[in-house]
């Protein structure tokens, strides 16, 4: 995998080194490894399965298709059309919004969060508070990278945390 992950300095903003895992998807044999790899220790315990917009809904729509679940797409503020649950939230960059269909889950659906990379954690913490808000319960979160000098896992606690690789 490290061949497939692109790193692009001062992206989004200087100072920053981006991991762009975009390749992986385009390299079948990797995205199938990757797939399989994130949702094997959840496997059985989740009847959806939530991408955090944009990687993550690629993620999220494979394992669900893989492991015959639903998909939730946890998107950016303004993007949905119907009525949503919305969360704030600090990246290590500025601020952001998600949001969910308030219809999308039923009461009590168990609930795997998928995203790409794990910085400081503000984008799963996000999702995942957006997801109880609707009456889901979060099983765990899954990311294919993991960026362990910032701390993210630490938001995290008490969550289970699936992680690939850490950097």
């Amino acid at each position: 995998m490290d061949r497939l992950c692109a790193v692009v300095p001062d992206f989004p903003s200087p100072g920053i080194m981006f991991r762009d895992l975009t390749p992986v998807f385009s390299d079948a044999e990797a995205f199938r490894a990757v797939v399989d790899a994130v949702s094997e220790p959840f496997a059985g315990s989740f009847d959806a399965v939530a991408g955090v917009e944009a990687r993550g809904f690629l993620l999220a729509a494979a394992v669900a298709y893989a492991t015959g679940t639903g998909v939730v797409t946890v998107r950016k503020a303004g993007k949905l059309p119907r009525a949503v649950y919305s969360e704030s939230y600090d990246l290590e960059y500025g601020q952001a919004t998600l949001e969910i269909h308030q219809a999308d889950l039923p009461e009590g659906a168990r609930v795997l969060v998928l995203d790409d990379v794990l910085a400081t954690g503000g984008t799963l913490v996000a999702a995942c508070a957006l997801l109880e808000k609707a009456g889901a319960v979060v099983v765990g979160a899954g990311v294919v990278l993991e960026l362990g000098g910032l701390e993210g896992r630490t938001s995290l606690a008490g969550r289970r945390v699936h992680t690939l690789k850490t950097v």
